[in-house]
Formats: structure tokens, sequence, C-alpha cells
């Protein structure tokens, strides 16, 4: 068995990608278009997984966008993405001034949660050891769900 991708659903691709490339830093390594089925396929990889991803077709995030306009409840029940990164504050913060909200900031150094506009929850956790604990992040609130 082999993991190949996950999928979530956008309700507007523009915003969605936006999200997810544009903020987040993945890059976007292959689209499908279905004249008659009416939908976009858009498959993205982390920065570090594009290669590996090209060649393999994974591990990848797989965003659906149906052309005709759907509202989608939940993205708590799904779970959530997971990614590492190479600095959780560095991270957040890039994040933070592009306007995301950190739903979970990262005060133990380790593990913080965003989420996308479509309502999907992403952990970012701390590559290696957890970094020493800081401010902001060490008394900052949650706020929302994550």
């Amino acid at each position: 068995m082999k993991y190949l991708h996950t999928m979530v659903r956008a309700r507007d691709l523009d915003e969605t990608l936006d999200f997810y490339c544009d903020k987040l830093g993945l890059v976007e390594v292959n689209r499908y278009d279905s004249e008659a089925g009416r939908f976009s396929l858009v498959f993205l990889a982390a920065a570090d997984d594009v290669a590996r991803a090209r060649e393999r077709q994974s591990p990848l995030l797989e965003i659906t966008w149906n052309w005709d306009q759907e509202s989608y409840d939940g993205g708590r029940n799904f779970g959530h993405l997971a990614y590492r990164v190479d600095n959780i504050y560095e991270t957040c913060q890039r994040l933070l001034d592009k306007g995301v909200t950190i739903n979970r900031p990262p005060r133990d150094g380790h593990m913080a949660f965003i989420r996308s506009p479509d309502g999907i929850s992403i952990e970012l956790l701390q590559a290696g050891d957890s970094l020493q604990a800081q401010e902001p992040w060490a008394s900052m609130p949650n706020t929302g769900e994550w």
C-alpha cells in the first residue's frame, strides 16, 4: 500500500489556491479540467516533495473544484492535513503577515493549527526538537476552531 493524496473540495478555486500556494507555499504539480464533468482537479505538493510527487504522483493534496456553485460545510470533521516545517515561529509569522489566522499558536514551539478558506484544519509541526517557547506565541490564545 502507498499513500497517494488527500482530497479536499474548494468552493472558490482562486481563493483556495491563493491560500495553499501563495500563503502556505505548496506548489501546483498537475491539473486536470473536465468539461464533461464540470470540475477541475489541482494537485499540489510541499516544496520539498515536488520532484517525488511529479515522479510518483504522491504525496499530493488534491483540490477538487466543481464549476457549479456549491457550499461545503464542516472541515473539522475531515480531520486535518499535516506539514513539517523548518521553523514553526517563522512559518506562523509569515502566514500571520499574509492575513492567515493562527487558530492554535505554537505556544510549545512544536505545533500550530491554521484553517484553509474552505475550513480544512492544517497542522504545522516543527521539524526535529521543539523550539524554545517565545513570545508572542507563548501567551497567544487560541482563535476559533482548529
